[in-house]
Parts: structure tokens; C-alpha cells; sequence
């Protein structure tokens, strides 16, 4: 296991793409321990002590939403949006005839389905932000 490992790093490609990886893993574990500015963490912390969603959620973001780091969110609005998309696909014409157009429709929704994540964690951030400000 350990020399199909090692042969794996003597290839320029999949080296690129292990060494991405392990970058993009860094990058978020120290986003999931920065905190955002505004918050009061502490009452956030006893607000997830006495709720039971609170706790439940955060244990879908590696614990990142009681310290309310700057990735929060985590994978949730990528996971929501693309379930979007895949129910618009069946409701939308549109989306329809680009998943039927093979690779590049798909490439289009898979672009659109970005854009969503995006409009989609700036809302979910800011409610966030509004909840936890008002509590």
C-alpha cells in the first residue's frame, strides 16, 4: 500500500493533484479556526450547549459553526444548491435541454450551480449573522 503510495507521487499529474488537495484541506481547517470579528463566540458556545439543532448542525461543519468561523457553513450550500439544480433540471425546460446537450450542458449547469452556491451561502451567512446578533 505504502509503494503503490509512493509511485503514485513519482507522477507530475496525480502529485499536482495530491499536493492540491492536501493545500485546499489546509486552507480550510485554519478558515474553520478563524472567527468572524462581530460575534460573541462565548454566548454562541452556550447557545449550542442548550439547543440540540445548534449542536447538530455544527457537527455537520467539523464544529466550525459554535466557533463561528469564517467557513461556517461548510459544504452545506454546495450540497443544497446542487439538489436544486437537479430538481429545476426536471422542472425548467431550459435545463433540461442543456443536460440532454452531453458534456458542455453539463458543464453549464455545473457553473450555474455554482453561481447558486454563492447567492446561496450569502444568504444562509447573513441569516446566520441575523440570529446570532439578535439572540
Amino acid at each position: 500500500m505504502l509503494k503503490a503510495f509512493l509511485n503514485s507521487l513519482r507522477v507530475p499529474d496525480l502529485r499536482n493533484k495530491i499536493l492540491f488537495t492536501l493545500f485546499i484541506i489546509a486552507v480550510y481547517r485554519f478558515g474553520a479556526h478563524v472567527p468572524v470579528p462581530v460575534v460573541d463566540i462565548t454566548e454562541l458556545q452556550n447557545q449550542a450547549e442548550r439547543s440540540g439543532i445548534v449542536a447538530f448542525i455544527d457537527l455537520f461543519s467539523g464544529g466550525a459553526l459554535t466557533q463561528f468561523s469564517v467557513f461556517a457553513l461548510g459544504i452545506m450550500p454546495y450540497i443544497t444548491s446542487s439538489i436544486i439544480m437537479q430538481l429545476l433540471t426536471v422542472v425548467i425546460p431550459k435545463l433540461a435541454a442543456l443536460r440532454e446537450q452531453g458534456e458542455a450542458g453539463t458543464k453549464r449547469i455545473t457553473q450555474l450551480t455554482r453561481y447558486v452556491t454563492v447567492v446561496l451561502a450569502l444568504m444562509q451567512s447573513v441569516g446566520l449573522v441575523f440570529v446570532n446578533t439578535a439572540a
